[in-house]
């Protein structure tokens, strides 16, 4: 086979007052016509600055090519001006970024994204060009490609947003797509359907793809080649095949050894009285009138569950399944259609904020993205001791407590000052948790809170919830769209589908013998089942 991208001894210097010299130091990669090559590693192994070194949008203020070269199509793209990069991007070399959302532009239409590209790089007409876009839409599966033509990027669901990106990139057929992370956020029968859809693709057209993950899983179902980056460095490369049954270098055997394990481990029913019960909740988005008839879209229909001191009780179910909606509603972020929300006996569903407030620290939430949802004017110390000196508690001793369930997350009390992007994710993440606990609160409800993390980081912010959940005897809400995290920290489990429960029991005897077809069908698309 013939080297499509080669690049050869290349470091990027990072700014003088960094943690280290080099965001990558003397990489060598290449990737082949038709293969995928999966580059893993942590958040900070410097994976994103090379796929962004390769498309020449790496931030070039604060990093320097400093040596090596970047072999593709016969120029090296590490010493090519922006004008010669311009030929390259869509035509030849083309990117689908991990978060389709904020990659879009929000005020034009997604066809008109599609067509635009097709408007710079070739002499086509206005019909033309739309008529390439619709078949590019279709090449990705999308329904209705003539409607979604007409579309805005809100209008679409995260696995159609994402197949939009995948269709700009495809739409110019270029040689070599790089895909960084574009799986992350999505739930597992979406990502198995890109997944499949970046393959077929990929064979179809013999292209070379360099997708960028942290997640084993779809490395063991996509890769023909890996390549193990740890802080700028390449550690390893292999086969997928040695590289997964036979690892040679510790931090490689480290990252295999987090991934979750699709086997739920025995647990013990748990025998006490539930500290949070929802019964027959039922909310509706949409509203229809005499003069208008907006799509009414009933997200949570006649839910009912309950959660105990010591138990963790997950909800899953595909995007769109009504999991977040039942989280909002059970912490009166929203309000209920109807139904109730008992908290130690107390219905809250129909509560005015005056009659919340004092119920609000029995339960906290941690979302999915920490940076937004920590203050970042504010340092982490007022985040955490905010909550308990609202509630009546002096300064002195709410930072006492603070610095105290920094250590209990695995902080150091000396942090309290620093502000949040000063930290990495999964320490922004266990601020948040410390801020939660802060309120002493009697459930905790977790809302994707390490769908972004990478394996390693995961792993350690499940041990500590788990240690938390016992420590402080909490029941814990934990929503997911991953079926590892689940299988491993859940006591019991809620399948949502379309906003209503299709399954529930013990998480072994649901993952063991699941009864409804749906559930089959999510526990079926997790990636990585041969290997882990």
């Amino acid at each position: 086979m013939s080297k499509l991208l080669e690049i050869k001894g290349l470091s990027v210097t990072l700014p003088s007052k960094s943690d280290r010299q080099y965001a990558i130091n003397d990489v060598s990669i290449f990737v082949e016509k038709n293969e995928i090559l999966c580059v893993v590693g942590e958040s900070g192994s410097g994976k994103s600055v090379t796929a962004f070194s390769v498309m020449g949008i790496y931030d070039k203020r604060a990093l320097t090519i400093s040596k090596g070269e970047i072999l593709f199509d016969g120029y090296d793209l590490a010493k090519v001006n922006e004008d010669q990069f311009r030929k390259f991007r869509g035509k030849k070399l083309a990117m689908i970024f991990q978060e389709p959302m904020t990659a879009l532009n929000p005020v034009m239409k997604v066809g008109e994204q599609i067509t635009e590209i097709l408007e710079i790089h070739t002499d086509l007409t206005p019909g033309k060009r739309k008529s390439k876009a619709i078949e590019a839409m279709e090449n990705v599966k999308l329904p209705d490609p003539e409607k979604i033509f007409h579309s805005y990027p809100h209008e679409l669901s995260g696995g159609q947003r994402q197949r939009i990106m995948i269709a700009m990139a495809l739409v110019l057929e270029p040689d070599l797509l790089i895909a960084d992370e574009p799986t992350t956020a999505l739930d597992v029968t979406t990502q198995a359907t890109i997944l499949e859809l970046i393959k077929e693709i990929q064979v179809r057209r013999g292209m070379g793809v360099l997708f960028i993950t942290h997640d084993f899983g779809v490395v063991a179902d996509i890769a023909d080649r890996v390549v193990v980056m740890q802080q700028g460095v390449v550690v390893e490369q292999d086969t997928v095949n040695q590289i997964l049954a036979n690892p040679q270098h510790e931090y490689t055997k480290m990252l295999i050894g987090s991934v979750p394990s699709m086997v739920p481990p025995q647990k013990k029913s748990i025998d006490v009285q539930a500290v949070l019960e929802l019964t027959t909740i039922d909310k509706k988005f949409g509203k229809s009138s005499l003069f208008r008839n907006d799509r009414i879209v009933r997200a949570v229909d006649q839910v009912s569950l309950k959660v105990a001191p010591g138990e963790t009780l997950g909800i899953v179910g595909e995007s769109g399944s009504g999991k977040s909606t039942v989280a909002r509603c059970a912490i009166r972020l929203i309000e209920p259609d109807s139904g109730s929300i008992l908290i130690k006996d107390i219905d809250i569903a129909k509560l005015r904020e005056s009659g919340l407030r004092h119920l609000r620290r029995e339960i906290q939430i941690v979302f999915q993205d920490p940076y937004r949802s920590l203050n970042p004017r504010r340092t982490v110390g007022q985040s955490i001791v905010e909550g308990p000196m609202n509630f009546g508690q002096s300064e002195e001793a709410a930072i006492h407590k603070a610095k105290d369930l920094m250590e209990i997350v695995g902080l150091k009390p000396d942090n309290f000052n620093r502000f949040p992007h000063q930290f990495s994710g999964g320490q922004r993440q266990r601020i948040c948790i410390a801020r939660a606990l802060a309120m002493e609160p009697a459930i905790l409800i977790a809302d994707e809170a390490v769908s972004a993390l990478d394996v390693s980081v995961q792993a350690q912010v499940l041990e500590l919830l788990e240690d938390i959940k016992k420590k402080f005897s909490l029941a814990v809400l934990f929503i997911t769209h991953d079926l590892r995290v689940a299988a491993q920290i859940c006591d019991n489990i809620v399948v949502m589908k379309k906003g209503a429960v299709v399954e529930m029991g013990a998480t072994h005897e649901i993952y063991t013998q699941p009864t409804h077809p749906y559930t089959q069908s999510l526990l079926q698309a997790a990636p990585g089942q041969k290997y882990f």
